[in-house]
């Protein structure tokens, strides 16, 4: 599963969840393989310098941001480098869960060519301009810091085209719930 950020990836997570699906998040990984002594962390630190370090050690992560959001060349460096670490974690936690139906949440599922390694992809879908709002707004940024990151990613457009389902999230919660419990209802009868 994916999405652009601030479209609803977690929100979309935590149904699955409910229903006692596997859901392998992306975003923790990523955060734990850069943890404090964490060969992903070293590397980090290697190639953007000490300087997006806490004196504690600990990312810094708005130091970086400030880093990989103003150049897409370092942008891609980072995603470089961190992507033998999280796809290592991603393909442990789906040999190690034992289910019918796995979710892998995802923001960089397509950007990173994970599509190649999964049965199917779904999309948490809303309108550029619905995610522009929402990310200023839950993240506290400013119109140029969101467009920087939205833009950081493959459009939500895009992402749309290449969905094998498309799980529409511009309107309440209780209307994508009851979409993806339509879904796995639909998955139950022709799998299980």
């Amino acid at each position: 599963m994916t999405g652009g950020i601030a479209t609803g990836k977690s929100t979309a997570a935590a149904v699955f969840r409910t229903h006692h699906i596997p859901v392998i998040d992306g975003d923790t990984i990523a955060r734990e393989v850069v943890e404090p002594n964490s060969q992903g962390l070293t590397a980090l630190a290697q190639t953007f310098g000490e300087g997006i370090l806490h004196k504690n050690g600990t990312l810094n992560r708005s130091a970086l941001a400030k880093i990989i959001f103003s150049s897409s060349k370092q942008r891609k460096k980072l995603d470089q480098l961190l992507d033998p670490f999280i796809r290592q974690a991603v393909n442990k936690q789906i040999q190690q869960a034992d289910a019918p139906l796995i979710v892998v949440d995802l923001p960089l599922l397509f950007e990173r060519h994970y599509e190649e390694e999964m049965t199917a992809v779904a999309v948490v879908y809303i309108p550029e301009i619905t995610q522009l709002q929402r990310l200023m707004k839950r993240n506290q940024l400013s119109l140029e810091e969101a467009e920087k990151r939205i833009h950081s990613q493959l459009s939500i457009e895009r992402k749309k085209e290449r969905a094998d389902f498309l799980f529409d999230n511009t309107g309440s919660v209780e209307n994508l719930t009851t979409q993806i419990e339509n879904w796995l209802s639909d998955f139950n009868n022709r799998f299980l």
